[in-house]
């Protein structure tokens, strides 16, 4: 994919992905953005990486490291309702800009971008910060997320409780 129409349709359709996840995730359309994932799906969020530069989950500490399965059950507890930091659940809003195709081979494009999200929550406003990485994979017409890696501003400091998806 070299010619500027190509990366362009295709910059598109990420983008277009790329909201929708947001749009998802901000109104707790769990199952919704379940889908969204492929079967061999990972989501990470590492810690303690002040500089972003985390490259083995398996070596280092994470605030989160989900394979497919474990997506599924995140999911299935948060639509259970009794997850007691979600009760009641956060209020959401995400912007998603400055989205990079970093590198398209064959059907699996890499892509970054950066997240602001705002929380408010019975806690209080908090607003997260992040860039994050994504891995998608074309599976027949439509995009899949096969991974997506969340960096957080803050990571390297004492961090309130997830309980909403990133």
């Amino acid at each position: 994919m070299s010619a500027p129409a190509d990366r362009v349709a295709l910059l598109a359709a990420v983008t277009e992905f790329l909201f929708r996840e947001a749009r998802l995730q901000d109104e707790h359309e769990y199952a919704a953005w379940e889908a969204l994932w492929t079967d061999d799906g990972v989501y990470w969020i590492p810690a303690n990486t002040a500089d972003g530069t985390a490259v083995d989950p398996e070596r280092e500490m994470s605030i989160l490291y989900d394979n497919r399965s474990r997506i599924r059950l995140r999911v299935k507890q948060l639509l259970t309702g009794r997850r007691h930091t979600q009760e009641p659940k956060s209020q959401l809003r995400r912007i998603i800009g400055n989205i990079e195709l970093l590198a398209v081979e064959g059907d699996e494009i890499r892509v970054g971008a950066n997240s602001m999200i705002f929380e408010s929550s019975i806690r209080d406003d908090t607003v997260w910060a992040a860039r994050n990485e994504y891995l998608l994979r074309y599976e027949g017409d439509a995009l899949r997320m096969a991974s997506k890696k969340v960096t957080l501003a803050n990571n390297n400091r004492a961090i309130f409780t997830l309980s909403f998806l990133v």
